[in-house]
């Protein structure tokens, strides 16, 4: 109750949801805009939140995948020791990825309220964390196609690879982009790049979504 009435009187806190992390698991962390509004207008908003992500929450984590849809977010990332650092410990204990996300969403949401002249919350105010099976191989590769295969479920794209704002591009060698550790992807998720393609566009059972979303998305 003390930190509910806390978060609503303090308006630089609203993104503060403190998440907890363990260090060398994998966490599928996602959010998409309150009400399920747009989050991104234009490419140059994709780009700004890539920027977020890259200034903020890469020095706190290793990143495995991402994908940025029109009106919400993922991560698949592995948490180090720098993920669980205690960063700030008033009004709330808080580690340094959490820092890292509210820091990325309201420098964001800020660029939008003046782009788009609007006041109130551009996301939903929990960003939801889900821990992926205990560092399970199956579980995290599973992640990791799902984060990628959300343009083609949405029918944004033909094929997966035509998206441009996710990291699958990355991995397969289309494009040449550093925001994910790929060494480290291809060591926990026992991924092959020859076949990537193939895998990634495989049905995912209905059965095990549950084991990398949270109830409610």
């Amino acid at each position: 109750m003390y930190h509910a009435r806390l978060l609503a009187q303090i308006p630089s806190l609203l993104y503060l949801n403190n998440m907890l992390f363990h260090e060398n698991h994998l966490y599928h962390i996602y959010n998409r805009g309150n009400n399920q509004q747009p989050i991104f207008y234009h490419r140059d908003n994709y780009l700004l939140f890539l920027q977020n992500i890259r200034k903020f929450i890469l020095p706190t984590t290793d990143i495995l995948a991402w994908c940025l849809m029109p009106n919400h977010f993922h991560l698949l990332i592995h948490a180090n020791e720098k993920t669980t650092e205690i960063v700030k410990k008033q009004p709330l204990a808080i580690n340094a990825l959490t820092e890292a996300i509210r820091l990325t969403l309201s420098s964001y949401t800020k660029a939008l309220q003046k782009q788009q002249n609007f006041t109130g919350n551009l996301f939903q105010q929990k960003t939801k964390s889900k821990c992926i099976a205990d560092g399970s191989v199956n579980y995290g590769s599973t992640t990791f196609h799902y984060i990628h295969q959300n343009p083609y479920t949405a029918k944004l794209v033909i094929n997966i690879e035509d998206w441009e704002f996710s990291s699958f591009r990355d991995y397969l060698g289309l494009r040449n982009g550093d925001l994910c550790n790929k060494e480290l992807a291809q060591k926990l998720l026992d991924l092959n790049f020859k076949t990537l393609l193939g895998e990634t566009c495989q049905v995912i059972p209905v059965e095990q979504m549950s084991l990398i979303l949270k109830p409610g998305w």
